[in-house]
């Protein structure tokens, strides 16, 4: 395969004659005083139509910028938090479709300026990396086509001398401010693990990695080179090329992510950085070099269980009360952890740092952690780490007599020390340093302690070390 403009994905023009703009302005406004939704799916209509339409350079452009101002619109709610539906994904892959389409025009000029075609170019890979942002925030697997793409789009930009070129492009999150910077900035978020990180995470880390990702360089491979960084084949519709795989492509197109510069500035003050983007970044730069989270040798390994989800099901389940449980099938285990098949619309209350309990025909059972998620045609695909020790049932009061709040003790021998414990909560409900009223089931009696400060926090519980007499 040669990289050429033309084996970009864009949809075909279904539609000979020019379409007329009069009205979009119009149309596009009545959109949105319709529910958010349905105002996007109208918007999603229009784009579509226009996206398979003929029309002049100058008028696609228009159009397109129209669209922008209304993206920004329906991507306002996702700032706050509010999870990206599934049209907004594909109001994103349209988008990029969009630019794709106006970028083939404007090669297809006599002499296109460098400025507009950086601008291009640049547009088509933003929303190409809001669409694989989105994908990641999600837990989906991305279309090959976005990586084939993205590739094409920096190889293209590379030739015709644009990657360094600045563009002014007011979104949120803020991404990089060149098509360098863009590109290395949608490689460095694949290359952390996604599907290890809270569904939040992923975009603070888009955000984190936006005043850095310029300072990485794609260097040409040389064979005879020793080099453990990423190693990015332009032809090829993966984000890199799997480390125990011989490398077989056309040097022509082969890169080497040299990260030395951006692990410099990692270290340096940053005073617009927050301590929350300083210490996931921190957590992330090991995968950069392909260094795996798995510790321990994968088993595959088939067998169907249950699990009980969440720190209040969880608490009743060890009460024996047979709360309601999510059947699963077990793909592959190891001393640390298991891989889980799910049904799919089991993600909303099995996200990242959920607790959980593993229930299988045979065996007591095991505390665990949603370590990370995967959503693909087949299911949900859940990693968990296993937490050793005896779950037991506790009741936590703020006065001997007060209302009683569930919680998990997770109990582990130490030997010639007694017991280990940790007890989990969940996130927000007491501070370190309360003092609290601890009862075990089928106990009379409370012991009083203060809480100690937590030693694992997720998104969804925390854990905080303690010694019982």
């Amino acid at each position: 395969m040669t990289l050429d403009a033309l084996h970009l994905e864009v949809p075909d023009i279904l539609d000979g004659d020019a379409t007329s703009l009069a009205g979009l302005n119009e149309q596009l406004s009545a959109a949105r005083q319709q529910p958010s939704e349905e105002g996007l799916q109208q918007l999603l209509s229009l784009l579509f139509r226009l996206n398979r339409s003929a029309m002049t350079l100058l008028e696609r452009q228009r159009a397109l910028q129209s669209f922008c101002e209304e993206y920004r619109h329906y991507s306002a709610p996702l700032l706050a938090g509010k999870q990206p539906s599934a049209l907004f994904l594909h109001l994103c892959d349209e988008l990029a479709s969009g630019f794709k389409r106006l970028l083939l025009q404007i090669l297809q000029g006599r002499q296109p300026s460098r400025p507009h075609l950086a601008w291009c170019l640049y547009m088509a890979e933003h929303f190409l990396a809001q669409s694989l942002l989105r994908h990641y925030q999600l837990y989906k697997e991305p279309a090959e086509s976005l990586w084939s793409d993205s590739h094409l789009l920096y190889w293209i930009g590379e030739h015709q001398g644009c990657l360094d070129e600045h563009v002014a492009a007011p979104f949120q999150p803020t991404p990089a401010g060149t098509l360098r910077g863009l590109y290395q900035q949608m490689l460095l978020l694949a290359l952390s693990s996604p599907f290890h990180l809270a569904s939040d995470e992923c975009v603070l880390l888009f955000g984190a990695l936006t005043p850095l990702a310029e300072l990485a360089r794609l260097m040409p491979w040389e064979e005879d080179e020793e080099n453990d960084g990423p190693l990015i084949d332009l032809s090829q519709s993966l984000p890199c090329l799997p480390y125990d795989v011989p490398v077989k492509g056309t040097v022509d197109y082969l890169r080497r992510l040299e990260l030395g510069a951006l692990l410099v500035a990692l270290h340096e003050p940053a005073p617009l950085q927050s301590a929350a983007e300083r210490e996931l970044l921190e957590r992330v730069r090991q995968h950069w070099h392909g260094r795996q989270q798995r510790r321990h040798p994968r088993a595959d390994f088939s067998a169907d269980c249950s699990l009980v989800v969440g720190l209040a099901a969880i608490h009743a389940q060890l009460l024996e009360k047979r709360p309601p449980s999510t059947a699963a099938q077990m793909l592959d285990a190891s001393p640390g952890g298991v891989r889980l098949l799910c049904p799919g619309d089991q993600g909303n209350q099995l996200p990242v740092g959920q607790l959980v309990l593993v229930l299988t025909h045979s065996g007591t059972p095991t505390l665990a952690l949603v370590r990370w998620r995967h959503l693909n045609q087949q299911g949900l695909h859940l990693g968990l780490r296993y937490l050793k020790g005896l779950p037991r049932p506790v009741w936590l009061r703020r006065a001997p007599s007060a209302q009683t709040h569930p919680g998990v003790l997770q109990s582990t021998p130490e030997p010639g020390a007694g017991w280990h414990h940790g007890l989990w909560l969940p996130c927000g409900q007491f501070v370190e340093g309360e003092n609290l009223w601890l009862q075990l089931a089928n106990v009379n009696n409370q012991a009083v302690l203060p809480l100690p400060a937590a030693n694992l926090n997720t998104a969804s519980v925390v854990r905080h070390p303690l010694r019982l007499a």
